[in-house]
């Protein structure tokens, strides 16, 4: 089922992201946690998509696995990285082929080693781009986008990035997942200015438990997402206690939801990071377990 079809038929659209597990083992735990999570109904599966496509095949093996053994809808992560218009191409031909009718299209962190995205020759230099691509090819192809509630690190300023992601629905998006965020208040702000700029898909919040505060605080000031000061100082007041952190962290996370969905969302995006464990803790209080 696409993106339009999820969530012009669901109330609440609750999904999960994963990405590809780099062992046997890594794989043999990341299905131990599915098969915990899709006991809460899950509208769909994200998967995620390695710098440069450098793990497109188990991107896309992952979401066979989603289909086959869950028997769910997955949305495939796809990036304008190191992949000329040709190459693109030929992905989006192979993911169709395997099913797959959701792609979550982004341009792509620049690979390591350079400080800003340039594109190969022949390639795509904006998530956009690729949006418009997605959508002159294959029409009926569920597309989400990213959106960025406390801005996107490389944009100039809040407003050159509402206009980016304007640009992106304008080409074709079907739903706006945000980035991961601890504060709703800026979320909710930046879903007014997106009203105000006549953007009128689903936008999504993207929640990532706080598990691990030294993970979290890494993954933060990457992402340039704010940490609340009264939040940071819990944490750092537990930080030899694991137990302590996740319950802080998860307790949080379950506060935002609730307000989150008081608000009228149309869904959360769960950043799993593989494990379960918070989303069951979250998704027990929220909505309970499927019979």
């Amino acid at each position: 089922m696409r993106l339009p079809d999820l969530f012009s038929t669901q109330k609440f659209v609750l999904s999960i992201e994963i990405f590809p597990p780099k062992t046997a083992e890594g794989d043999q735990a990341l299905k131990r946690s599915l098969e915990t999570l899709v006991g809460y109904n899950p509208a769909f599966i994200s998967c995620t998509y390695g710098a440069g496509g450098s793990t497109q095949e188990r991107t896309l093996a992952w979401c066979q696995e989603i289909h086959q053994q869950f028997g769910l809808p997955s949305m495939s992560h796809f990036t304008c990285v190191g992949s000329t218009v040709e190459e693109l191409t030929s992905w989006l031909s192979s993911a169709v082929a395997l099913g797959v009718r959701n792609i979550m299209a982004l341009r792509g962190d620049p690979p390591a080693g350079q400080e800003t995205f340039r594109p190969v020759d022949g390639g795509l230099k904006n998530a956009n781009e690729l949006v418009e691509l997605i959508r002159r090819l294959y029409p009926d192809m569920g597309i989400g986008v990213a959106g960025y509630p406390e801005k996107h690190v490389e944009a100039p300023s809040m407003d050159a990035d509402l206009a980016n992601l304007k640009r992106k629905v304008d080409a074709g998006a079907d739903a706006v997942f945000t980035q991961l965020f601890f504060v709703n208040a800026n979320f909710f702000a930046f879903r007014d200015r997106c009203e105000q700029l006549g953007i009128r898909i689903p936008i999504v919040p993207g929640i990532m438990p706080i598990t691990d505060f030294a993970r979290i605080r890494r993954i933060t000031s990457m992402c340039g997402t704010v940490f609340p000061d009264a939040l940071a100082s819990r944490l750092e007041a537990v930080k030899d206690d694991a137990q302590a952190q996740f319950d802080i962290g998860v307790d949080h996370a379950i506060q935002q939801c609730e307000e989150l969905q008081r608000e009228g969302v149309p869904g959360i995006h769960f950043y799993a990071l593989n494990k379960s464990d918070a989303c069951v803790r979250i998704l027990d209080q929220l909505i309970g377990k499927a019979d």
